[in-house]
């Protein structure tokens, strides 16, 4: 069986169980609590695959590594989060209650089940890309590994400093000025950990490409070529994810929006103050 059909069983397996649970459970989060674990699943299919096949799957074993690496993290952080506790995003109640139930049934099929499954096997097909091409690990293919690496660390980091800001505020009664965090990564980028999320996504995209390249498929369908859609994807979610939740956070800190003025909200740059006076006269 070709990997990628077995990816898509498996997905598919896993839509219907969200969408079941969630009629059951009236809990619409459990792609998040399987968010990242199924990513680990299909990358291992096609390392798997790799290796079952006798080829050379160095490249898609280093591929897997990191990517179980990202799910440890990420699993870690949303368990210590409450994330498996049967805790709802806050969000999607925030979005019931805009909706006619109905309505909230139908985001819930076609955009929290079905697109969000489907965009975790799309993140994951550069793997795919690496078992079509079974070529030597490059200097190339270390670059961006070491490159996802430091990724997972910044994102570990900024987790952690947003972990421990919460900890305070609820040691400090539930209020600590300005009430969300603006030092350390977040003095920087309003939303660091999410910048790093999508940017080891980005990361393994191009180990794809590399094994791409090395097939000699050149600019056009190598280095960029059509498991990009996973990357891109990922990021207009976060993107329209991190505008909404920014609504609520600036509805609820009447200084978040001089934070927002000031600061990038994802990619790490300096404070647009600070770049000012730096700058030239």
């Amino acid at each position: 069986m070709d990997p990628l059909t077995l990816v898509l069983i498996v997905a598919g397996v896993t839509c219907a169980f969200c969408w079941i649970a969630s009629l059951i459970t009236r809990d619409t989060s459990w792609v998040d609590r399987l968010w990242s674990i199924v990513p680990v699943v299909y990358v291992w299919i096609f390392a798997v695959a790799g290796i079952v096949a006798g080829e050379d799957a160095v490249r898609l074993l280093v591929m897997a590594v990191l990517v179980t690496a990202w799910g440890a993290r990420l699993t870690f952080n949303f368990a210590r989060k409450g994330g498996y506790s049967g805790m709802e995003d806050y969000r999607w109640a925030i979005l019931r209650a805009r909706m006619s139930p109905v309505q909230f049934q139908l985001f819930n099929v076609f955009f929290i089940v079905l697109y969000q499954n489907a965009l975790l096997v799309l993140i994951t097909l550069p793997a795919y890309i690496a078992f079509q091409h079974p070529l030597p690990f490059t200097g190339w293919d270390a670059a961006f590994s070491a490159l996802f690496a430091a990724f997972l660390i910044g994102e570990f980091v900024a987790d952690q400093q947003q972990w421990d800001f919460h900890q305070a505020k609820k040691a400090a009664g539930g209020a600590l000025e300005p009430g969300f965090l603006t030092t350390g990564m977040f003095a920087y980028s309003r939303h660091p950990n999410f910048f790093f999320e999508q940017a080891q996504w980005w990361a393994l995209y191009a180990i794809g490409a590399t094994a791409a390249v090395s097939g000699g498929l050149g600019l056009w369908g190598g280095a960029v070529n059509w498991t990009i859609l996973g990357a891109a994807l990922l990021t207009i979610l976060f993107i329209g994810s991190t505008i909404f939740t920014e609504s609520i956070t600036a509805s609820k800190y009447p200084a978040y929006a001089d934070y927002r003025r000031t600061t990038s909200m994802l990619v790490p740059l300096p404070p647009r103050s600070r770049r000012r006076a730096q700058a030239p006269a």
